[in-house]
């Protein structure tokens, strides 16, 4: 068996390349850029007012107060034609107007008095006060986001601001879900002696989904080596992630390792010094990268947190070292010579900001009643690795 470490790096060694598409940029959130977004004009896109008040020049300020007739108004809508302002007067203004040829300032209305179609400045003001001038924030072709930034609200509103109708994003992979076990039934069918309720797929569908991806269709396959072919040929012909669960183990009908090698499936690993989820089997074959899960929910659980999530985050372009927190442990926790334990948690901060983790009865790997409570997955090393425990990393099972 391999160490987690490892593994990871062996995943992240193993993973398909991912093309990119343009799509328009109103349904691109959450998505990841492929290429650098771009400005298509300046930001601003023309010199105007910071505020409401009166443009004007600011050689006109000889004295204050100052009075000077209104030339006219200007709102924050289109303009058949920038204005001219005369010397010696001034024009209403309102935020985001079009600031008037020869004004070089704008007077806040606070500091003014209005008087009919005169107004009067009561302080003085430095030249260029509360103006936005053309693309002092970004020129025109500047870079709004870098490749690899996810577009977020805020992001997906300055891509809008900024022209860029259209953006390169890359795929999002698609995945592929094969529920193995004769004894597996879907979730709602009616049971029979011997079967048992899938947990697994409902828990794969529900985590893809939170994490931002499309509903997922899942097929479940019979404990039968040629049903395991077929199936997995399919998977793999058409999805860039294949997720099983079950058959991964050393039993009879455990047929996933050798039926994907069959398929010409290089092995990436295949059992990971980790408990729950230690059968855990990675193989890739051509563009497509298989995660054979144990059947075990809480090793389903772990790996789909662990192995799966970082691997998505890669292809995606996402940094999947962002996702570890640290907390302070419970003590004694047990620990084993080579075997990192995956514990479930509640996680939450004392009144100093402190974060401390507790964990939780029924850590099992066929139990799952626990997750009702739980908000992290305590990672702890084993007696072989130089690692303090007092502070444990952890995973946020509500991100």
């Amino acid at each position: 068996m391999i160490g987690v470490d490892e593994a990871l790096a062996r995943v992240a060694a193993a993973l398909p390349a991912l093309s990119a598409e343009t799509v328009a940029t109103r349904a691109a959130l959450g998505r990841v850029l492929a290429a650098p977004a771009c400005t298509a004009h300046p930001l601003p896109l023309f010199d105007q007012s910071a505020v409401d008040g009166y443009a004007l020049r600011h050689a006109d300020l000889h004295t204050i107060p100052a009075t000077l007739p209104l030339a006219g108004m200007v709102a924050a809508s289109a303009q058949p034609a920038r204005t001219r302002l005369a010397p010696g007067t001034a024009a209403r203004i309102f935020t985001g107007g079009l600031l008037p040829d020869n004004a070089d300032t704008v007077v806040r209305q606070e500091l003014t008095r209005r008087d009919g179609d005169r107004v009067t400045v009561l302080e003085a003001v430095a030249p260029g006060t509360d103006l936005r001038r053309e693309g002092e924030e970004l020129a025109q072709g500047s870079v709004v986001a870098a490749a690899g930034a996810q577009v977020t609200p805020g992001l997906l509103a300055a891509l809008a601001l900024a022209g860029a109708h259209r953006i390169a994003v890359r795929r999002v992979p698609r995945i592929a879900v094969l529920i193995t076990g004769d004894e597996v039934v879907p979730h709602g069918a009616a049971l029979k002696l011997g079967q048992v309720p899938d947990a697994n797929g409902p828990l794969i569908d529900a985590q893809l989904t939170r994490w931002g991806f499309p509903p997922l269709s899942i097929d479940y396959v019979a404990d039968r080596e040629e049903a395991v072919r077929e199936a997995l040929a399919r998977a793999f012909d058409r999805a860039d992630i294949v997720l099983t669960s079950g058959g991964v183990s050393v039993g009879d009908f455990d047929f996933i390792p050798a039926v994907s090698e069959q398929l010409c499936a290089e092995r990436v690993l295949w059992k990971v010094a980790q408990k729950p989820g230690m059968p855990l089997y990675v193989a890739r074959r051509g563009a497509s990268l298989l995660f054979g899960l144990p059947g075990n929910p809480a090793s389903v659980l772990v790996n789909l947190q662990v192995y799966v999530r970082d691997a998505l985050d890669r292809m995606l372009g996402r940094d999947p070292v962002l996702r570890w927190r640290h907390a302070r442990a419970p003590a004694p926790l047990r620990r084993e010579k080579e075997k990192t334990f995956w514990l479930r948690a509640v996680v939450d901060a004392d009144p100093q900001g402190q974060l401390h983790a507790q964990t939780l009865s029924g850590q099992a790997s066929h139990m799952l009643g626990n997750l009702a409570r739980a908000n992290a997955l305590l990672r702890v090393p084993g007696l072989h690795e130089d690692t303090a425990t007092d502070v444990l990393r952890w995973l946020s099972l509500d991100d």
